[in-house]
């Protein structure tokens, strides 16, 4: 995330609907939904499979710095370009120099899978340059804690002090983890429930198919999706599967009554991030804030407050789907082909509302628990989830039929679910591909990884 415009919102926020309104304004009509892939990469030396500081030659500063050869505009903090953007689109830097596209909303997944294409096409230009390589996975396979170089943000900083008070993990959710996901919008305040119910339901189904990180300081984790697993620990304040969403008066008022309730992290003034870690953003808009007393928020700073939340769902003005590993370009593209699939069709989501009308918090937290180590196998209603996933993809699969978008050759978006399907048949997750390669040519060595599965 770059830094915000102060200049763009200074009234001072005292109501409570002010930001009800704010989150209820991203309702669209849906021949205006737009589909924002983002995906998260490390960069690590070539020569000795180290991760990248953010200064030197061969640095994460000098790489954003070439980057603006492909008419990336820069975003600095004080000295530093800590992010860069493009369009409606931006590339961002994570707190261990894990290099992140937010990608432009775009109308479907043939041009967001184009999007990701042409932006590895960049950076892997750029990478080679410098003697760098990339890669998608969940979790770092093999760099312990120490090992990662952290980068120069400010809003970083706070997050690096606070974490290590609210869970065991936070920090190596910051460091050593990368994930894709997909943005989507919403109609309606009903709409959104929908999409936010089975959103959270099938979380648990996107973290099995995407499993890619098996492994931690280069060997087997016991889990398939150690990235998953970091979640749980890391800050239960803000992460989570959020069981409110299914009651009956789940509504913009009672995500917004959740977010108030949400420990702050900091506020941004004057060019610096000013450390506000555990206090509240109700007090913020009495004027009772301890680290800033007397000052009211902006709409910046509510902005600023919900995108520090981690739960498997979060909404802006839009809803973000977040349950997945970092993986292969393939795969990058599944995802948001999968989500779309889901919540794009009317006939689809209602079938999907319809598989998990019974479903009970308590069996989806379950899933949520269970998921990280057994993948597909895990146990569900006298099956297992690989059943569900086929039921899952089949629905998505008629979803992205209906929206009929073709691409020059008269595909629609549903072959893109061909990875997922091939997975949930096989119901192998890409993470034991991963384990049996160690186990087998690797000869129980991680380093391979890094060769085989590079950008």
């Amino acid at each position: 995330m770059s830094a915000p415009d102060e200049a763009a919102v200074a009234e001072p926020v005292t109501r409570k609907q002010a930001l009800v309104d704010w989150v209820a304004a991203g309702c669209k009509p849906p021949e205006d939904w737009r589909i924002g892939t983002e995906h998260e990469k490390f960069v690590f030396h070539r020569g000795d499979l180290s991760p990248v500081p953010y200064q030197g030659e061969r640095g994460i500063g000098q790489f954003l710095a070439r980057l603006q050869r492909f008419g990336w505009a820069p975003v600095h903090e004080g000295e530093h370009i800590i992010a860069l953007k493009k369009d409606k689109g931006s590339i961002t830097l994570e707190p261990g120099g894990q290099l992140e596209l937010s990608g432009a909303p775009l109308e479907n997944i043939h041009q967001s899978c184009r999007e990701v294409q042409e932006h590895l096409r960049q950076v892997d230009e750029v990478a080679r340059e410098l003697d760098l390589g990339m890669i998608g996975l969940g979790f770092h396979p093999t760099a312990r804690r120490e090992d990662i170089p952290w980068m120069p943000k400010g809003r970083y900083a706070v997050m690096r002090n606070y974490m290590p008070k609210v869970g065991t993990l936070g920090l190596d959710m910051m460091l050593r983890t990368c994930t894709v996901q997909v943005n989507l919008d919403f109609s309606s305040e009903r709409d959104m429930v929908h999409k936010f119910r089975v959103g959270l339901a099938l979380q648990p189904l996107a973290t099995a198919l995407f499993a890619n990180s098996p492994f931690v300081e280069g060997r087997p984790s016991g889990l398939l999706s150690y990235r998953s697993h970091v979640w749980t620990d890391t800050d239960n304040d803000r992460c989570g599967m959020l069981p409110f969403v299914f009651d009956e008066g789940m509504s913009f008022e009672r995500y917004v009554e959740h977010v108030l309730d949400v420990p702050m992290y900091f506020v941004y003034r004057d060019g610096r991030y000013i450390d506000v870690a555990g206090q509240s953003f109700r007090d913020f808009m009495c004027g009772r804030l301890p680290g800033l007393p007397g000052e009211y928020p902006r709409m910046s700073d509510w902005e600023d407050h919900l995108s520090t939340l981690f739960p498997e769902v979060r909404m802006k003005r839009f809803i973000e789907m977040r349950g997945a590993d970092g993986g292969p370009w393939g795969r990058l593209c599944a995802l948001p082909a999968f989500w779309v699939g889901l919540l794009y069709s009317d006939r689809a989501l209602d079938e999907a509302l319809q598989l998990i009308a019974d479903w009970s918090v308590e069996e989806i937290s379950a899933l949520r628990e269970q998921v990280p180590r057994e993948g597909l196998a895990t146990r569900f209603r006298g099956g297992t989830l690989r059943e569900v996933a086929l039921e899952v993809l089949a629905i998505s699969r008629r979803g992205l039929a209906d929206r009929a978008w073709l691409d020059r050759r008269g595909r629609d978006e549903a072959h893109f679910l061909d990875l997922l399907d091939g997975i949930a048949q096989s119901g192998r997750t890409p993470a034991e591909e991963l384990l049996e390669a160690w186990a087998g040519r690797w000869q129980q060595d991680v380093a391979p990884v890094f060769r085989e599965f590079a950008y």
